[in-house]
């Protein structure tokens, strides 16, 4: 039996509880934005990405937070009418950043 699709999935569903969430532009594609979240400094992940493909990579916003990926998911959904293809968008990254700071803002509610 091979285990090493479990510790992929394990991974996959371990949430990192402290990290960043990122906009990202590529130097290709002008009007679209990545959206995404890396336990990683930001500026490091973007530098790692562009080692990967044509073009580079460029950090425009990111933030420091509990639950990035919770966080990431949640960006998603607002921006699901402007999705290129997984976690890149057609929208500005002005829009974008200002979507994470507020909803790393929100004040989470205990409810009884």
């Amino acid at each position: 039996m091979d285990t090493s699709s479990n510790t992929a999935t394990e991974k996959s569903n371990k949430e990192v509880t402290l990290g960043n969430v990122y906009v990202m532009t590529h130097s290709l594609f002008s009007d679209i934005i990545k959206v995404g979240c890396t336990p990683e400094d930001p500026n490091e992940y973007a530098k790692s990405l562009s080692a990967k493909t044509i073009g580079e990579y460029s950090l425009v916003f990111s933030l420091q937070c509990e639950f990035p990926c919770r966080v990431k998911r949640q960006i998603k959904e607002y921006l699901s009418a402007q999705e290129y293809v997984n976690e890149f968008y057609q929208v500005s990254p002005e829009v974008a950043a200002k979507l994470l700071t507020r909803e790393t803002l929100k004040i989470p509610v205990i409810s009884n």
